[in-house]
């Protein structure tokens, strides 16, 4: 909440996260986009090449079995889908660090409606990474229920 020219450091930092992932989801849509009409086998051992990796190791070998699956129409929906869920993020970035109630509820309905997803894939393949982000959820989601709590109660007694 704002008192007097003063911003939620909460808020601030979340909206700040939001608009790292923004920029992050933006960047790979644009590299699905430029992935288009190329062949990602290629690509995926230029890439290799470039990083020093044997392209004869398991793991460029296993990359290069999951490139196969996509095709140009799937590396369409990929690019489709990091964009809307880069603008989602930005709206939600600039919102907050705004102090909008709608997006702190936009935020709140988002990080709610995924947490089924980022459970699911914590229980089939746990790792430090996916844990982090579901605490880093979580801990959006409780100061986020808190600060709407808090700003309700705030509404009732200057009723």
């Amino acid at each position: 909440m704002k008192h007097h020219g003063v911003h939620d450091r909460g808020l601030l930092l979340i909206g700040l996260f939001k608009l790292g992932k923004s920029l992050l989801f933006f960047c790979l849509g644009i590299g699905a986009i430029h992935l288009l009409h190329k062949d990602l086998g290629d690509e995926v051992m230029r890439l290799a090449t470039a990083l020093k990796f044997d392209p004869e190791s398991r793991f460029v070998s296993l990359l290069l079995d999951k490139v196969d699956l996509i095709d140009t129409h799937r590396l369409r929906q990929i690019g489709f889908a990091t964009f809307a869920y880069s603008g989602m993020a930005l709206t939600e970035g600039i919102g907050l660090l705004l102090e909008k109630v709608w997006a702190e509820y936009l935020t709140l309905i988002l990080t709610i409606s995924f947490l089924p997803w980022e459970l699911y894939e914590l229980v089939r393949r746990p790792d430090w990474f996916r844990l982090g982000l579901l605490l880093i959820n979580l801990a959006v989601l409780g100061y986020l229920i808190w600060l709407l709590q808090r700003k309700k109660q705030a509404a009732v007694l200057q009723e």
